[in-house]
């Protein structure tokens, strides 16, 4: 009897791991649906909580649906830490201190008295949309350009130096142009240089203006200077990333079309389907 127990209870915990787990099954893939609902409604309560006017007029119905997705989140959560084959591994994991992020708010309240703003971190949570829609090829986009950032920090390093550099000596000039003009904005060097970088990005908010016409010139090189170097980072970093997408290819010619550029393991043509092999 002790046996067949405890066979029926792994069993349970198969299928509801399954369940919560996995979104390749209808279960599993209904359950993160009926979840992302959940989170998607409890993070619009929790923004609906910081309007005064709906707090004040439905702070009953928001509190008690507030703890409604606070039960269902601590569920889950409890049942994800039964069912996981390494419970504290997956507790110290990403997902994990997100979701017992999401259960804790409520409880802070209730015991604290703190503001549950901080309930927003569920949001996080919606990355899970990513299993639900199998988004593989998204996934490995967002690995290509993540690596293709690495690759390219030593070189966007010497760009965001040398913009810097340009800005403090761009800076600097319109100080001493522009700092003892009556009324002036360029209050200081560094006011200056901010100036400079909001003109060099081509932001331009209008909260500190030029009044000289020199001044006005120099503003006007750094704004096309702007132009000329906003797409050196994305150059750098797409660079990288066509490096990472394409494969190493070969010299090695087809014995029968003689096209070049395979792979260094293809066994036939890429063009003519011909045999690599020079012996066939």
């Amino acid at each position: 009897m002790d046996s067949e127990s405890d066979e029926s209870k792994v069993s349970l915990k198969r299928r509801v791991r399954e369940i919560i787990f996995e979104a390749e099954t209808p279960t599993g893939k209904l359950f993160d649906v009926i979840l992302l609902w959940c989170i998607g409604l409890s993070v619009a309560v929790v923004m609906l909580e910081t309007v005064r006017g709906l707090d004040a007029q439905y702070s009953g119905v928001l509190l008690t649906l507030e703890w409604c997705f606070t039960g269902i989140f601590t569920l889950e959560y409890l049942l994800r830490l039964w069912c996981s084959k390494q419970p504290l591994k997956y507790a110290l994991s990403f997902y994990g201190v997100v979701d017992l992020l999401s259960c804790l708010p409520a409880y802070v309240v209730l015991f604290f008295g703190a503001s549950s703003a901080f309930g927003v971190v569920r949001a996080l949570r919606l990355l899970r949309m990513f299993r639900i829609l199998k988004m593989v090829n998204h996934v490995q986009g967002a690995e290509v350009i993540l690596h293709g950032l690495a690759r390219s920090r030593a070189k966007i390093t010497v760009f965001f130096f040398a913009i810097l550099l340009l800005s403090t000596i761009a800076g600097t000039l319109m100080y001493y142009l522009e700092g003892g003009q009556p009324g002036t904005d360029f209050t200081s060097i560094p006011k200056s240089i901010y100036y400079a970088i909001v003109s060099i990005t081509t932001v331009g908010y209008g909260d500190v203006v030029a009044q000289t016409d020199l001044g006005r010139f120099i503003t006007t090189l750094m704004i096309l200077t702007g132009y000329a170097v906003i797409a050196v980072p994305t150059g750098i970093v797409t660079s990288e990333m066509m490096r990472l997408q394409e494969p190493d290819r070969t010299t090695d010619a087809c014995p029968s079309c003689g096209v070049h550029g395979h792979l260094p393991d293809a066994k036939f043509c890429r063009r003519c389907g011909s045999s690599m092999d020079d012996e066939h």
